[in-house]
């Protein structure tokens, strides 16, 4: 499948998110089945960990057509870097989206500057470069900073992935899914 194809392929799902029109399919024991073997999913997607943004059901897709890599704040740190050097090498994956969203808890969390813990504030420093290039910014702004910014890192992070983006193969887009309406601005694509 064409990036293109891939992108409107999203664009398309999320449309019938919106409307309630969701067809829901190869969700079901017969695809679980075929999907036994092996996946080829056609988009790799590093999303936030929140419980209100599932991508398979805000793009309306189903069992293994979505390589999903979802950790708070939708940050690329090496773990999620590495899952998503695995869905480019070894999956073929051609388009990858980094997805904010409204209300992050994680960003509006490292906004208001507690001390949680070693690990969390590790977290945080993933976010903190969104928060000094918006100055005076929103949240949302902060929020699609932060997509942008570790969208980067994917490709500052990885001679891999970057590679794949260089050559064509693949291509990296952000996005921003607003909880109230349902729907994904594409911010880049």
């Amino acid at each position: 499948m064409k990036i293109k194809e891939i992108i409107k392929r999203l664009k398309e799902g999320n449309k019938r998110f919106i409307s309630n029109t969701a067809d829901r399919k190869l969700r079901d024991s017969t695809r679980r089945d075929l999907l036994a073997a092996g996946q080829s999913p056609f988009a790799a997607i590093l999303g936030c960990s929140d419980s209100r943004v599932v991508p398979e059901i805000i793009f309306d897709t189903g069992l293994g057509e979505l390589f999903t890599v979802r950790v708070a704040g939708n940050i690329a740190n090496t773990s999620s870097i590495a899952s998503i050097e695995f869905s480019v090498a070894q999956l073929n994956v051609r388009l990858v989206l980094v997805k904010g969203h409204s209300n992050c808890g994680a960003v509006t969390a490292a906004v208001e500057g507690g001390v949680y813990g070693n690990n969390l504030n590790r977290l945080f420093n993933h976010i903190a470069p969104a928060i000094e290039q918006t100055p005076g910014g929103n949240i949302d702004e902060i929020i699609k900073k932060n997509a942008e910014l570790n969208a980067e890192e994917l490709l500052n992070g990885s001679t891999m992935i970057a590679a794949a983006v260089k050559s064509g193969q693949l291509k990296i887009i952000t996005a921003f899914y607003h909880l109230e309406s349902g729907e994904v601005e594409f911010l880049t694509d």
